[in-house]
């Protein structure tokens, strides 16, 4: 039967997220909470809203080209700087980008490059050079999931699961409540979906 983990293990949790969708930032915020108070192991990594829009059997070209330019940074930063320079590249886009409100994918995208001393790679944004590669390291996050999600997927221990999403960060005892229950649905084999509609609100900050 599953049980929750105890506070005194280390868990290991890899967040594959896209640095323009407001949902995986907020599951970031959260589980950068949980690791305050609990021993985690938090791993960020990159999944594509470009790649998994390719998909939409409505409208396959909506929002490529922005979605795409900073998933291909991100594979740049990557491959030049390692992961650990990732996760500073998604933690100063979402800063920038998500709680204080600037708009222009790409003015937001020249400026991080900038915070993070790296504005030599913006030219990765107008390459396809990488895009078997950002393809290659989202299927690694979505394949174990399945089809007919979206971001923020998590991998914990070794079970791969979509969500939760949040319309505003769960912090303090919340965060915890949240953490726990996801990973108990989430071990449960006939576990399959829990849902209901969005607010509409959403609260990056």
């Amino acid at each position: 039967m599953p049980v929750v983990t105890p506070p005194s293990e280390t868990t290991r949790v890899d967040l594959f997220v896209d640095p323009v969708c407001p949902f995986a930032w907020i599951a970031y915020r959260w589980l950068l909470d949980v690791r305050e108070q609990r021993d985690l192991e938090l791993h960020v990594r990159p999944m594509s809203l470009a790649v998994l829009n390719e998909e939409d059997p409505v409208d396959p070209e909506r929002g490529l080209e922005s979605a795409w330019r900073p998933a291909r940074v991100g594979a740049a930063i990557i491959e030049r700087l390692g992961e650990d320079a990732f996760t500073q590249f998604v933690t100063a886009f979402g800063t920038r980008y998500h709680v204080q409100g600037e708009r222009g994918r790409d003015e937001v995208l020249r400026a991080t490059l900038v915070d993070l001393g790296a504005e030599g790679l913006y030219p990765a944004a107008d390459t396809t050079e990488r895009d078997d590669e950002v393809r290659r390291r989202h299927r690694e996050g979505m394949d174990p999931v399945g089809l007919d999600v979206g971001t923020p997927v998590l991998h914990v221990d070794g079970v791969a699961f979509f969500g939760p999403v949040f319309e505003a960060v769960p912090r303090g005892q919340e965060a915890l409540d949240a953490f726990d229950g996801a990973l108990l649905l989430a071990r449960s084999p006939h576990f399959v979906e829990l849902k209901r509609t969005r607010s509409g609100d959403v609260d990056p900050s």
